[in-house]
């Protein structure tokens, strides 16, 4: 887990410009910082080392005969398997030259064969061009941009900006975001001069292009369709559940100590189970991190300590206060360069500060498990909602001034299934959720230094279980029924313990001890001419007087008014 950096230009600045750039994003990497260039092209890396530890698995890495340079960030999780196929002679033990070395043999089909989270880009020295890609579901990031007839790209908008990059606001993305509460599509950005890769897309360049060719590589929707439905449970529970081993053991490989997020729900209950089976009940080097907040209607803690209490593994709670909400959004604000979740993201913060200072670079979670196995209660009603358990409406455009409430678009996402259920969890799964939660907890995880890895996002899981039939995912009004079948047995309570759609006292804490707070931060917004002074008073009273199912409009404002700092 790394931060990458290029150039394709020829200023003679370039080499200044990117060490700019790679200090920027230096929390990326830690461990090393590499630079590499030549006439029209300059590649540099930041380096947190996970497999090969050695000084010769630093990036940029020169292919053996000399004609290629990659900078890559993420994890070949089937690098082992990858490299048994290859006739190159390997000078590291690194997924990196694994990575190199398929590129050689298969150049852009060699994505077909990756089973990881990856951004990467490659120079050939020959051709004199650019190839760069993204993993299927957009794990991790990347951005580019131009300036100064130059391409440029990185692993955060911060180090683009940080290169001379025009960091004007693309204010239709953030009119949709205060109207709809979506955050732009796959290839948008909050800045208007920034965008980013698609997930399942890649692209070359070549210097003087106006503009690199972008084309996608998995065709998810395809993939889906030519996955086997099954009609008997067990079987497909068997077949799942063979899947979902390997997905855990291989993302157990590493060089520095790996650890897990837990909650006390369903996924972290079945991440559990699985790394007792593949570990053999060996869990105690295994180290389990969680958050709570001292509020026994939201925290987790309860469950989460009976569900440990059955390993060895031992437990890093770790509290979140109010009193540290101020101070935490500022920091993470700056890392997160865009609009981000509301509280759970400066907990989840906290616990990788706690993991690193532990000793442990590497966390597993849970992600991904509801919008492939439908586990959101909309998902079970004719609602098109975009977030659990709320009444009332999500945003309140009423505070927009009116220019910007125009821009606004009409937000659709694409339908390519021929049922509701489907393609809810498409739009959640390429356009929502799964794209939010992951830039989020990319950005809270490297900002400590430490990577995240997501076993239930393995591509072979998602597709396997998106293709079944409702029944295997609802009955009655429980969601993700066939992976509850899974810990049933073992973990009864858990495994059946109902969908919690908030673990932060979020609401309360907005009105309650930091509604000072907050109040100075609404105010900051009141001379800005994307809204309405009297009604953003307004709508911020009626919170404050107890009108408040939901907290996210106030978090937007919240939001926004650190970004604008």
């Amino acid at each position: 887990m790394c931060g990458i950096a290029g150039i394709v230009g020829r200023n003679p600045e370039n080499e200044v410009v990117l060490a700019k750039m790679l200090q920027k994003q230096k929390h990326r990497g830690p461990d090393a910082q590499g630079v590499w260039f030549e006439e029209e092209c300059f590649l540099g890396h930041n380096r947190l080392s996970i497999l090969d530890l050695s000084e010769a698995a630093n990036q940029p890495m020169v292919s053996n005969c000399g004609r290629y340079v990659v900078v890559f960030n993420g994890e070949i999780y089937n690098y082992i398997e990858l490299k048994q196929s290859l006739d190159y002679s390997f000078r590291t033990t690194s997924d990196t030259e694994v990575l190199l070395a398929m590129f050689i043999k298969y150049k852009d089909k060699m994505l077909q064969h990756l089973n990881g989270m990856f951004s990467f880009a490659i120079w050939d020295r020959v051709e004199k061009k650019l190839f760069a890609a993204r993993d299927r579901f957009g794990v991790k990031p990347f951005y580019f941009s131009f300036a100064d007839h130059q391409f440029l790209f990185a692993s955060e908008i911060k180090t683009l900006v940080a290169a001379g990059v025009d960091a004007a606001s693309n204010d239709v993305v953030w009119a949709d975001y205060f109207v709809h509460g979506s955050y732009g599509y796959p290839d948008e950005t909050f800045f208007k001069h920034v965008e980013q890769l698609p997930p399942g897309h890649c692209l070359s360049y070549s210097d003087g292009d106006l503009r690199p060719q972008i084309y996608k590589y998995y065709d998810f929707v395809a993939q889906v369709a030519g996955q086997q439905v099954f009609e008997n449970s067990e079987r497909l529970q068997e077949e799942y559940l063979e899947l979902l081993l390997d997905a855990l053991r291989i993302r157990f490989r590493s060089d520095v100590p790996v650890g897990f997020n837990v909650s006390g729900g369903l996924d972290s209950s079945i991440l559990l189970a699985m790394i007792a089976n593949i570990k053999h009940g060996e869990t105690q080097n295994i180290e389990a991190f969680t958050f709570y907040t001292g509020d026994e209607r939201y925290d987790e803690l309860p469950w989460v300590k009976d569900l440990i209490a059955q390993t060895n593994s031992p437990l890093n709670p770790v509290l979140l206060t109010s009193s540290e909400i101020p101070e935490l959004l500022e920091k993470v604000s700056y890392f997160q360069d865009e609009p981000f979740g509301g509280f759970p993201t400066l907990a989840y913060s906290k616990i990788f500060e706690k993991a690193r200072k532990e000793g442990f670079l590497v966390l597993l979670d849970g992600q991904g498990m509801d919008e492939a196995w439908a586990g959101y209660d909309y998902y079970r009603s004719n609602s098109s909602a975009l977030v659990q358990g709320i009444k009332s409406p999500l945003t309140r455009p009423q505070v927009l001034s009116q220019d910007l409430r125009s821009l606004a678009r009409e937000v659709n996402y694409p339908e390519p299934f021929d049922n509701k259920l489907q393609n809810k969890q498409f739009r959640d799964l390429y356009y929502t959720k799964i794209p939010r939660a992951l830039r989020f907890n990319d950005r809270v995880s490297m900002m400590h230094s430490t990577e995240l890895r997501e076993p239930f996002l393995d591509y072979r899981l998602v597709e396997m279980a998106f293709a079944q039939k409702s029944e295997m995912k609802i009955k009655g009004d429980e969601g993700k029924w066939l992976p509850r079948q899974l810990v049933k047995k073992t973990l009864e309570s858990i495994a059946l313990a109902p969908k919690r759609p908030l673990q932060t006292p979020q609401r309360e804490w907005i009105g309650g001890p930091l509604s000072g707070f907050v109040e100075d931060r609404v105010s900051k917004l009141k001379s800005n001419p994307w809204f309405e002074r009297n009604a953003l008073s307004n709508q911020w009273q009626e919170y404050k007087d107890g009108q408040n199912d939901n907290s996210f409009f106030v978090w937007q404002w919240i939001n926004a008014s650190f970004i604008e700092d």
